[in-house]
């Protein structure tokens, strides 16, 4: 072959590459994003990560493959939300998934009035002015209700049940997620001057202040300790659970990973992986082309009640038959 052969090749061969690249950058930008915003800690949110990937691939979208995810995950930095929502509108993402409570989806609809948003929150979404109704959204806005902060008044009950002689219970709250710490607040109180028991409220938006409240909660002694629905105590479980054991304070939580993963007591509440999942659902079909507007608001209809055994005898408690007999999942 002759040299000036040899420099036509490679003429010929820069050519084809130099077509094929605008190609390969039109593919890539053909690729749908979400944006994934939410409080979690990446660390700590693994399995519900998985949860809404399984999600989105029930309905044929798989990450990297047909689909790219822009995590914006601000580890309980909830004055982060606002800033991260903004990014996601200016990236130009096709949906943006907020499954991690009102003050991400409240971000989230601030926004934008015209990217798609898939929320999960725990309180009423109607109320929090996210949708028109649960039956026709109505927006640019649906999503799933998970009732962890309606069923407060029900877990209160239940962790008087098992502490009957319990007069004094502290409170966990994030003041940082306002709405929900006001319902909270609100309804345990509520609840607690109905069943006789006295309320001291504590709170926590960081990791110190977790610790700093626990420093507090022994010095004052309570009978027991209801920690609220939240994102970030969620992505704090292990913390939180191992300072309830280490200084013998019974303690409720709303979910049940505080007592898979991290050998809480009791918990009471739906599954937040199955919340994720869903929102992974409606992601996809919202990709495929459905409109937020004509995809109803789903609402929580199972709720557990996980006990777990070992921490209690540790704690020396014994669960009284009546409620051990309601229990749906017992850890030995």
């Amino acid at each position: 072959m002759t040299a000036k052969m040899k420099r036509r090749d490679l003429i010929t061969l820069l050519g084809g590459a130099a077509a094929a690249w605008p190609l390969a950058a039109r593919a890539q930008q053909a690729m749908p994003a979400v944006g994934l915003l939410s409080p979690l800690a990446r660390a700590s949110a693994s399995h519900l990560l998985e949860a809404l990937r399984r999600g989105l691939a029930e309905t044929g979208y798989v990450e990297g493959q047909n689909v790219t995810i822009e995590y914006r995950l601000t580890e309980g930095r909830f004055d982060r939300l606002a800033e991260m929502a903004a990014d996601l509108v200016r990236r130009q993402v096709s949906v943006i998934a907020v499954p991690g409570g009102s003050v991400a989806a409240l971000a989230a609809k601030a926004a934008t009035q015209t990217i798609p948003i898939v929320f999960g929150v725990a309180e009423d979404p109607v109320k929090l002015g996210l949708v028109a109704s649960l039956a026709r959204p109505g927006g640019n806005a649906t999503g799933t209700n998970f009732f962890t902060a309606e069923v407060v008044a029900k877990r209160l009950g239940l962790l008087h049940e098992l502490l009957p002689g319990a007069a004094r219970v502290a409170v966990l709250v994030n003041p940082t997620n306002t709405t929900n710490a006001e319902v909270t607040v609100r309804d345990v109180q509520s609840a607690a001057h109905a069943m006789g028991l006295q309320v001291q409220i504590f709170n926590a938006s960081t990791n110190s202040e977790i610790d700093a409240a626990f420093a507090t909660l022994v010095r004052e002694r309570p009978d027991a300790l209801f920690v609220a629905p939240d994102a970030f105590f969620t992505s704090r479980r292990l913390q939180l659970v191992h300072l309830a054991t280490r200084h013998a304070v019974p303690a409720s939580y709303p979910v049940r990973e505080f007592v898979e993963e991290a050998g809480g007591l009791m918990s009471y509440g739906p599954s937040i992986t199955d919340m994720y999942r869903h929102v992974g659902v409606y992601t996809g079909r919202i990709l495929k082309g459905t409109k937020p507007a004509d995809l109803p608001v789903v609402q929580s209809s199972k709720f557990d009640l996980i006990i777990n055994l070992q921490t209690a005898k540790l704690l020396g408690l014994e669960i009284p038959p009546t409620l051990l007999a309601r229990v749906d999942e017992v850890i030995e």
